[in-house]
């Protein structure tokens, strides 16, 4: 794991992980950079870690600042480690029918995991993807089509956002705003996940703050048939996904089949 800077979101998601990794087995490493390290600087840890056989997953803790370009950090990571499946390859190969990434982004495939395993049928519904990031949005409504939904996807520019997204059969949230999908945004037994994490002022609360979702959970909990919360949702899932991403990498290398 890279992690470049202090920023307190992203060393409680490397905790996370790492404490993820222990409790099943698989070894971590953590390499802390500067704020202001160089680009340079952290691709050569990248590179450190492509060079060492006895790491089969990398990860690069995003966002990075600002001064580094992150296209050319995830670029640099060994296609065959690169188990966020943030590698334009893999991202590439996701993208085109008939293909198969080495690796899937880890949100997204968690997203279709939850659905697979809570028996929800994708093929042919009408699914509404809220957000279009390279992380969640993009991969999310791919895999979506891939399993033979309808997919539309909401973002910025969208004029009608509300009056799509109450069509869906199927709802994935990943904007990363606050509440901002309401209960008159769902239809009556959607089935919604939730991606976002968003941190609002709550002075009841002991740190002052609570993680709340990019869904109002309280409406849209009266209207779906299924939903997952914030905290405790999707997040486990994803890590879930890494730790499984890194499994497959390490099979791959040492030349274990599924068989």
């Amino acid at each position: 794991m890279v992690l470049v800077g202090l920023r307190e979101d992203a060393k409680t998601y490397v905790w996370s992980k790492k404490k993820a990794c222990k409790e099943v087995g698989i070894e971590s490493f953590e390499e802390n950079l500067p704020e202001d390290s160089s680009e340079e600087e952290v691709v050569n840890v990248v590179g450190k870690f492509n060079d060492d056989p006895s790491v089969h997953g990398i990860l690069v803790q995003l966002p990075l600042p600002k001064h580094i370009n992150e296209e050319r950090v995830l670029a640099a990571v060994n296609v065959e480690k690169d188990v966020d499946g943030f590698h334009p390859l893999n991202i590439g190969k996701l993208a085109m029918q008939g293909r198969s990434p080495l690796f899937v982004p880890c949100t997204p495939r968690g997203c279709i995991e939850l659905l697979l395993r809570s028996n929800i049928d994708i093929k042919g519904k009408h699914a509404v993807v809220i957000g279009r990031s390279n992380i969640v949005g993009t991969p999310a409504a791919m895999l979506l089509q891939q399993h033979q939904a309808t997919v539309s996807v909401v973002h910025s520019y969208t004029p009608n956002p509300a009056e799509i997204t109450n069509r869906a059969d199927i709802v994935i949230a990943a904007a990363g705003v606050a509440h901002l999908v309401r209960g008159d945004w769902i239809k009556p037994g959607a089935v919604v996940i939730d991606v976002g994490i968003n941190l609002i002022e709550d002075p009841s609360a002991k740190k002052g703050y609570r993680l709340v979702g990019d869904v109002c959970f309280k409406e849209a909990v009266t209207k779906a048939s299924a939903i997952t919360p914030v905290p405790g949702g999707v997040g486990p899932m994803t890590i879930a996904m890494l730790l499984c991403n890194t499994l497959e990498s390490a099979k791959r290398a040492f030349g274990i089949s599924d068989q």
